[in-house]
């Protein structure tokens, strides 16, 4: 799977763990040099609080697209540190 915003490759990997229909990029796949971390955080019911990541050249546009789970709840454990997108990042096979 790819994730691309615009022209950029923001992350890759064929094990991706696909959740409630998102995919979830391992850590060591992703380009964090092209992210930026965002100060907006939730919180899900199931997987504990969600901190939320921007395109680093793309403030404006690309605020917010992707999210993670540094320290889920037992029951997301496996999602611990991977990274999903939306907001206009496609995520496809590659």
């Amino acid at each position: 799977m790819r994730a691309m915003w615009n022209d950029l490759v923001l992350a890759a990997s064929a094990d991706t763990i696909v959740v409630e229909g998102n995919h979830y990029f391992p850590p060591d796949s992703v380009h964090w040099d092209l992210l930026t971390p965002s100060e907006k955080t939730t919180r899900c019911f199931w997987k504990g609080r969600a901190h939320y990541w921007s395109v680093a050249r793309d403030e404006v546009a690309g605020a917010d697209v992707a999210w993670t789970y540094p320290v889920p709840l037992p029951a997301a454990a496996d999602i611990s540190g991977y990274l999903a997108f939306w907001r206009g990042v496609r995520v496809h096979e590659s």
